[in-house]
């Protein structure tokens, strides 16, 4: 199954996460298909918290990809917005 779910990058103690389409047999840092966008959960400054491409987002959800739980949660708050 393809799911959307967030892949971790950065820093040691400053995480910084990548919203990535992937096969959900594959490893949370290993190969993905394509990055939608970027979660920075401590943003200072300008830097914003969430950037996703939604057409791209929504593309791969009319394909059969499943978002995770807390891509979910972060899509509806961008929604809102």
């Amino acid at each position: 199954m393809v799911v959307i779910r967030l892949a971790r990058f950065g820093k040691k103690h400053s995480p910084r996460y990548r919203v990535t389409v992937a096969d959900d047999r594959r490893c949370l840092r290993g190969k993905f298909i394509e990055v939608l966008g970027h979660y920075n959960p401590t943003p200072q400054g300008a830097e914003k918290e969430f950037t996703v491409d939604m057409e791209k987002v929504n593309a791969w959800i009319a394909k059969g990809a499943q978002p995770s739980e807390r891509v979910k949660s972060l899509i509806r708050k961008q929604a809102k917005a």
